[in-house]
């Protein structure tokens, strides 16, 4: 049977298969790589995919999430702390930075992290040296940094929410992540998948999909919650209705109420049909249009990272003014 972590990185779609090989070319190296996409895409499993694939799989993988990070004790977390350097601090403590030693640190959600973890971050990127709190030494630590945003960093550069100079150190290697609703080819091989670990997981026949549903799953559902969302759907699924048949009327009523097309941003698809390549290079002009060239603004129009927005520019070969 295959692990979660294979389940969950499973897909034949170009986007997707294109950015496994990138990654495991990426993997060879020891270069700090950043993984951008929504949340629930995978982008830990894609880390620790990274990291099986390097020359340090045999040393830890260390994941932290800057978001749950206390700003009081972020500091604290990632470099350690020696004896009595605050209130509470009854032992020394390594970090993060010397539990991940020889292995790799995962910065998920590294837009959240204070501009004074930022600061010396960066010079632990720069230098390789960290100090922890309350200690008067400095410290070498070898290891690889990935880090892993939703949010579009280039823009928080902007807004002055990110050192640009942190920013530069951490995006040496970029990649995108798509959504579960850009490589739909993908939706029914993770949901079989899914099904059968579970089923085996709990002792339960799997429920049989009608075709409607299937469909309706496959092409018109938006999936906000990515392979996350389809995962903890497979659960539910199986556990409501093992054995049974499930139809489109049986789905949680908060998927029945949220199709994609289903005309909440007053577009009706015409009976005609339309040309989906052309009505998105209508919406990257408009969207350039309506911000007078701004790209970071054009792509948070249009829902997308910059990268994202960028990458459809260079496809459809359309140039800002």
């Amino acid at each position: 049977m295959n692990s979660p972590a294979t389940d969950e990185l499973l897909g034949n779609s170009p986007e997707f298969a294109a950015l496994l090989r990138s990654l495991d070319v990426a993997a060879a190296t020891d270069v700090t790589v950043m993984l951008q996409g929504e949340s629930g895409v995978g982008k830990e499993l894609l880390a620790r995919r990274l990291h099986r694939h390097s020359a340090r799989a045999d040393a830890p993988f260390v994941a932290v999430n800057c978001a749950a990070l206390p700003e009081a004790l972020a500091e604290s977390e990632l470099f350690g702390h020696r004896k009595g350097a605050f209130t509470g601090a009854v032992a020394d403590a390594p970090g993060l930075i010397e539990s991940a030693r020889g292995g790799l640190l995962f910065l998920d959600e590294v837009a959240e992290m204070s501009p004074s973890v930022q600061a010396k971050l960066l010079r632990f990127l720069e230098s390789g040296e960290y100090q922890a709190v309350g200690d008067t030494r400095m410290r070498q630590a070898d290891l690889r940094i990935v880090a892993a945003t939703h949010a579009d960093l280039q823009q928080r550069v902007a807004d002055g929410q990110f050192r640009a100079d942190l920013f530069y150190r951490l995006n040496v290697v970029p990649f995108q992540v798509p959504a579960l609703r850009e490589r739909r080819d993908d939706i029914l091989l993770l949901l079989e998948a899914f099904t059968r670990r579970f089923a085996e997981r709990y002792g339960l026949q799997p429920p049989r999909y009608a075709g409607s549903c299937l469909k309706w799953l496959e092409n018109d559902y938006a999936w906000p919650g990515n392979v996350r969302e389809l995962r903890n759907f497979s659960e539910r699924m199986l556990v409501l209705f093992s054995g049974r048949e499930v139809a489109r009327d049986n789905l949680p009523g908060e998927m029945r109420t949220a199709a994609a097309g289903d005309g909440r941003f007053g577009f009706r698809l015409p009976s005609e049909g339309i040309r989906l390549d052309e009505l998105e290079q209508d919406l990257l002009r408009q969207a350039l249009r309506q911000t007078r060239g701004n790209q970071s603004r054009a792509a948070r129009l249009l829902g997308l990272t910059r990268d994202a927005f960028l990458y459809r520019l260079k496809k459809y070969s359309i140039l800002s003014s």
